[in-house]
């Protein structure tokens, strides 16, 4: 293998996202003092991500200006992708583990002619092979891979990882050429975004605190109760597949195996049974808390805390507390 990593920089709102925050860290910690990690940025918020790359000590930042990458497909980012990595002369292309990290890491692995492994919760070099360990069967056990060959791409698994602290360098922004971009690749360019309904909070699969609702909040009206715990935290709001069903609350806000696979730091669920198909979505969270009357309950066995109880005498006074310790 050549030595170094390219991290692929993901934008949101004009900024890096925490992924891609975290991917930095992951690059850093299987290569050796003396390797080299580069970022990766496409589109017009290019400079400003780079930026905020050389803040976090990675000076030298491959960006491809061309402006159809920001309404493209993922496929013409991976083919701008595999030219950087090229370029850099890289043998390891790191990735967050989102919906646009997972696909970009998937196309790389014939584009770039990469060993590949997503959803990676342990990446670390054994002589001159990476090792990538994920989380399997939702979450119930793990799986260590061997990435043979000279090249591997991984998407590493959203809040696994620390970010690193800031160690700010001087800049090199370097131009990636699009000139062979084939007209394929950006023929079905994006024209419009509708965001889902998912409330006002953080989004589900970024998000580092989940509130989630279920069954057991009994009605639309009374969801509120989930709401006013996540404003309180700053945390998205989920929901069981129950609930989405039912109507009280839309899909977008379904987390589980139909829904959305999420692992914040911390997850919440109130008066969610805890059903085989919503925990595969969110068994991997770093801390699980439970509130539910029936001390059977299914969300009781992956709970780290659980408490037995009414979460309509519960939920209000600890949001309250909460916002008494955070002076809002």
């Amino acid at each position: 293998m050549t030595s170094g990593a390219l991290v692929v920089g993901e934008v949101h709102d004009g900024h890096l996202s925490s992924a891609s925050r975290e991917a930095i860290g992951v690059a850093r910690g299987v290569l050796a003092p003396s390797d080299p990690v580069v970022g990766f940025v496409a589109g017009a918020a290019g400079p400003t991500a780079a930026a905020e790359f050389a803040q976090l000590g990675v000076g030298r930042v491959l960006h491809a200006a061309d402006p159809r990458l920001d309404a493209a497909p993922v496929g013409a980012v991976a083919h701008a992708v595999a030219t950087a990595a090229r370029a850099a002369g890289v043998s390891l292309v790191v990735a967050g583990g989102t919906t646009f990290g997972r696909d970009l890491v998937a196309r790389l692995a014939v584009r770039w002619d990469a060993a590949v492994a997503t959803g990676v919760i342990e990446l670390t070099r054994d002589g001159g092979t990476l090792r990538a360990r994920r989380s399997v069967f939702g979450g119930r056990a793990s799986e260590t891979r061997r990435l043979e060959g000279e090249r591997a791409a991984v998407a590493v698994r959203p809040h696994a990882f620390p970010a690193p602290a800031d160690g700010p360098v001087p800049l090199a922004l370097e131009p990636v050429p699009t000139d062979d971009l084939p007209a394929v690749l950006v023929a079905p360019l994006r024209r419009e975004i509708r965001p889902p309904d998912g409330g006002t909070g953080p989004s589900l699969t970024d998000a580092a605190i989940i509130v989630s609702g279920g069954r057991g909040v009994r009605g639309p009206n009374e969801f509120r109760i989930v709401e006013e715990l996540a404003a309180s935290l700053g945390a998205a709001v989920g929901a069981s597949r129950a609930v989405t069903d039912a109507g009280w609350r839309p899909t977008s806000f379904q987390v589980g195996q139909t829904g959305k696979a999420v692992s914040p730091q911390l997850y919440i669920a109130l008066g969610i049974s805890g059903a085989i198909q919503h925990l595969v979505g969110m068994v991997s969270s770093r801390v699980i808390v439970a509130i539910n009357t029936d001390a059977t309950a299914p969300i009781f066995k992956v709970a780290d805390y659980g408490i037995v109880g009414d979460l309509f005498e519960i939920v209000p006074a600890l949001t309250a507390e909460v916002r008494r310790v955070r002076g809002l």
